[in-house]
C-alpha cells in the first residue's frame, strides 16, 4: 500500500473559508478558541474537565449502558464505556446521518479521523483517557438525503412512505434491498433484519465495523440527555438569544467577505413525536408546529418542556451545543461545510458558558485500486492533475506530448499586430473604415482559433487510446464528476480488502491537513 498526500489548496476542492482556518488566517481566529494542533488540546482538556458536571457523566454512561443492551460490544467498547465516568476521561466526536449501506466513503473517513485523533492524543497525554464517538443524526428528517447509495456504479434506493425522524423509521425493508446487492452484506442483512429502528441497525453494523477499535455510537434521541438541555431550550423558545448571537457573527464573517454556511430563527428547535419532526414558529401567543394542527399555549409549552423534554429537537444551530452539553467532549471532526458553520457559532457557545470544542478537518482520501493503479502511471500524469476538469485534463496531455506545436497564439498575436498598422493608415483616410477593419480582424482571429481547435481534435484522434486511460482514470477518481469519496460506497473496495479500515486507520495521519490518495 502506498500513500501520496496533495494540498488540499492543490485540489481546487475546497472554499477559500476552509482554506483560511486550516492556515490560521488571523482574521478568522476570533471565530474558534483553539487550533487543531496536539499541543493545543492540553488547555482543552483543563477547560473542559473544570465545566463538565460528574452528574453529567453519570447520566451519559447510564443511557449508553442503555442503548447497548443486546448488543455484543468488544473489550475496547466496553473499558470505554466504563471509563466514561471517570473525571479523567474525553471524548473526540463527529456526527453523521444515517445513510444506509454506510453511505458515501467519507463517513467511514470521519470514524477513522476521531479513532486515530484519540490514539494521538492518549500517546501526548496517557495519563487521561480519550474515547472516540460517532454521533448519530437520528433526528434528521430528511429521508432523501439519506434512501439511496452508489455501489460499483449503480445507484440503489430505499422507497418508504415513513415520516418524522429517520432514526426511528423501521428498517425491515432495507432487508429486501439487501438482497439486490453484489457480494457478501450479511452485516447489513443481520443489522437491519434484528433491529427495530434504523438508530440501532445503524449503531449495529457500526459496532461491527469498528467495534474492535472502542468507538462509542451514541443516540442522543433520549429522554435524559435532553433533560439537561432545558435551560436552552427555554431559553430559544422564550428569548431567542441564538437568533442573535449567530446573526452578529454573521455580520463579522460577511464583512471579511465570507458566506455564512447557515442562518438562525427565532425558534431553533422542532417538535419531535411519533412520525413527526415539524418546526416550532411562535405566532402571536401561541407555539405552532408548522405543517401540523398541533398548537401550544406559552404555559402548555413551559410545561412540555420540563415534562418532556425529548420532545424538542435542536436544529443545526444548536445541535453543537447540545452536543457539547452532554459530552465530555475536547474535539469535532466534520467535513469542510462542517467546520465553517460552527465558525458562525462561538458567540452561542460563550453566551451559554460552554467550552468551544477544537474543530478538526477530518481526513479527506480517494482511493485506486490495482486496474486503475497501472492506468494511472501509464498516463505520465501527477495524481493533482486529476482535480482538473476533464477536458482540461486531455488539452494539456496533449501539449505535453504532442510533436508538433498546437498553439496558434503566436500567429493570432501577428494577425492582430498586423491589423493595428492598416487601422493607423486607415485612420488618417477614412476613420468610418475601422469598424469594418475590426470586424476584419476579428473574423480572421476566430478562423484561426476554428484551425487550432480542429488541430486539438484531429491529435487527440491519433491519441486515444491514451486519453481513453486518462478518462477511466479520472471516472474512477471522480464517478459521475463528483469526488469518490462523496460518491462511491465503501463496499466498492471492503468487499476485495476486508482489512480496508485497518489499512486506513494505519495510513491516516488527522493533524496532517493534506489530501490522501491511497494505492491498495
Amino acid at each position: 500500500m502506498q500513500l501520496h498526500k496533495i494540498a488540499l489548496a492543490d485540489t481546487r476542492s475546497f472554499t477559500s473559508f476552509f482554506l483560511d482556518y486550516i492556515s490560521k488566517k488571523e482574521s478568522l481566529k476570533k471565530f474558534y478558541r483553539r487550533f487543531p494542533s496536539v499541543e493545543n488540546f492540553k488547555l482543552q482538556i483543563t477547560e473542559k474537565a473544570e465545566s463538565f458536571p460528574q452528574l453529567s457523566r453519570t447520566i451519559l454512561s447510564d443511557t449508553l449502558k442503555r442503548q447497548y443492551e443486546g448488543l455484543e460490544a468488544s473489550e475496547s467498547v466496553t473499558s470505554n464505556l466504563r471509563s466514561l465516568k471517570d473525571s479523567k476521561t474525553f471524548t473526540i466526536t463527529t456526527g453523521h446521518q444515517l445513510n444506509i449501506f454506510t453511505g458515501p466513503l467519507y463517513f467511514i473517513y470521519k470514524i477513522v479521523t476521531v479513532i486515530n485523533i484519540c490514539a494521538v492524543l492518549k500517546k501526548k497525554y496517557p495519563e487521561h483517557n480519550f474515547v472516540p464517538v460517532y454521533w448519530m443524526a437520528s433526528e434528521d428528517h430528511d429521508y432523501d438525503e439519506i434512501k439511496s447509495f452508489r455501489l460499483y456504479g449503480k445507484k440503489y434506493a430505499w422507497e418508504t412512505d415513513q415520516t418524522g425522524a429517520v432514526g426511528r423509521f423501521d428498517p425491515k425493508s432495507l432487508v429486501k434491498l439487501s438482497d439486490e446487492l453484489p457480494g457478501d452484506v450479511s452485516l447489513f442483512r443481520n443489522a437491519y433484519s434484528k433491529n427495530k429502528t434504523l438508530a440501532d441497525s445503524t449503531r449495529y453494523y457500526v459496532n461491527e465495523l469498528f467495534g474492535s477499535e472502542g468507538l462509542i455510537v451514541l443516540d442522543a434521541d433520549d429522554r435524559a440527555l435532553k433533560a439537561q438541555f432545558k435551560d436552552v431550550i427555554s431559553n430559544d423558545l422564550f428569548t431567542h438569544s441564538g437568533k442573535e448571537l449567530v446573526e452578529e457573527k454573521n455580520k463579522q464573517l460577511e464583512e471579511l467577505g465570507y458566506h455564512p454556511q447557515v442562518f438562525a430563527r427565532d425558534i431553533n428547535f422542532f417538535y419531535l413525536d411519533k412520525n413527526i419532526r415539524g418546526r416550532i414558529e411562535k405566532k402571536d401567543d401561541h407555539y405552532h408546529v408548522v405543517d401540523t394542527s398541533l398548537n401550544f399555549s406559552a404555559e402548555e409549552i413551559k410545561k412540555l418542556i420540563d415534562a418532556e423534554p425529548e420532545k424538542f429537537s435542536p436544529n443545526v444551530i444548536l445541535r453543537p451545543l447540545y452536543q457539547e452539553t452532554i459530552l465530555p467532549n475536547l474535539g469535532y471532526a466534520g467535513g469542510p461545510a462542517e467546520v465553517v458553520y460552527w465558525l458562525q457559532l462561538k458567540g452561542v457557545f460563550e453566551f451559554f458558558k460552554t467550552p468551544f470544542p477544537i474543530l478538526m478537518p477530518r481526513n479527506f482520501a480517494s482511493v485506486l485500486d490495482e486496474p486503475t493503479k497501472n492506468k494511472f502511471l501509464k498516463t505520465g500524469l501527477k495524481l493533482k492533475d486529476f482535480f482538473e476538469e476533464k477536458n482540461y485534463l486531455f488539452n494539456h496531455w496533449i501539449a505535453e506530448n504532442s510533436q508538433t506545436d498546437l498553439s496558434l497564439g503566436k500567429e493570432i498575436n501577428e494577425v492582430s499586430e498586423f491589423f493595428g498598422q492598416i487601422k493607423s493608415r486607415a485612420s488618417q483616410i477614412d476613420i468610418t473604415l475601422l469598424k469594418h477593419i475590426d470586424a476584419q480582424k476579428s473574423r480572421m482571429a476566430h478562423a484561426l482559433e476554428g484551425i487550432e481547435h480542429k488541430m486539438m481534435r484531429a491529435e487527440k484522434r491519433k491519441h486515444a487510446d491514451k486519453l481513453g486511460q486518462i478518462e477511466k482514470v479520472k471516472d474512477f477518481l471522480f464517478p459521475n464528476g463528483s469526488p469518490q469519496e462523496r460518491t462511491d460506497n465503501f463496499l466498492n473496495f471492503y468487499q476485495q480488502d476486508p482489512q480496508l479500515i485497518k489499512k486506513l486507520i494505519e495510513c491516516f495521519d488527522p493533524f496532517d491537513f493534506r489530501f490522501n490518495v491511497i494505492e491498495l
